[in-house]
């Protein structure tokens, strides 16, 4: 069952978005440190890892574990995209462009996981 997670598409995707995360939240104020520059760094993360890790596992059961583990880090992102927009942190057209990234995203997880 164990799958190339660096053939998926899904994967490369959600690796840029974590670049694109990660030089936004360079330009958070310092006092966010702690806050939501290291909750969306981190869930950034979450979703190529995740990916890769279901890949490796052995059943598409535990795959789909990872998948929604994945998701969940997605919506979290997303959440924090918002609230990061309404402090001020990022403008309109940002927010949405990325919103926009990560709905897709979350899409191509979702159509994934119930194709198997």
């Amino acid at each position: 069952m164990i799958k190339n997670f660096k053939n998926l598409e899904i994967w490369n995707r959600s690796r840029a978005l974590t670049k694109t995360i990660y030089l936004l939240t360079k330009t958070y104020p310092q006092e966010e440190r702690f806050g939501l520059v290291s909750q969306l760094n981190r869930a950034s993360v979450s979703i190529p890892s995740n990916i890769a890790e279901g890949c490796g596992r052995n059943s598409s059961k535990q795959l789909r574990h990872f998948l929604n583990i994945a998701i969940g880090s997605i919506c979290e992102i997303e959440t924090q995209i918002y609230l990061s927009f309404d402090l001020g942190l990022i403008p309109k057209e940002k927010k949405e462009s990325l919103v926009d990234e990560i709905t897709q995203i979350r899409k191509m997880i979702i159509g994934y996981q119930r194709s198997l």
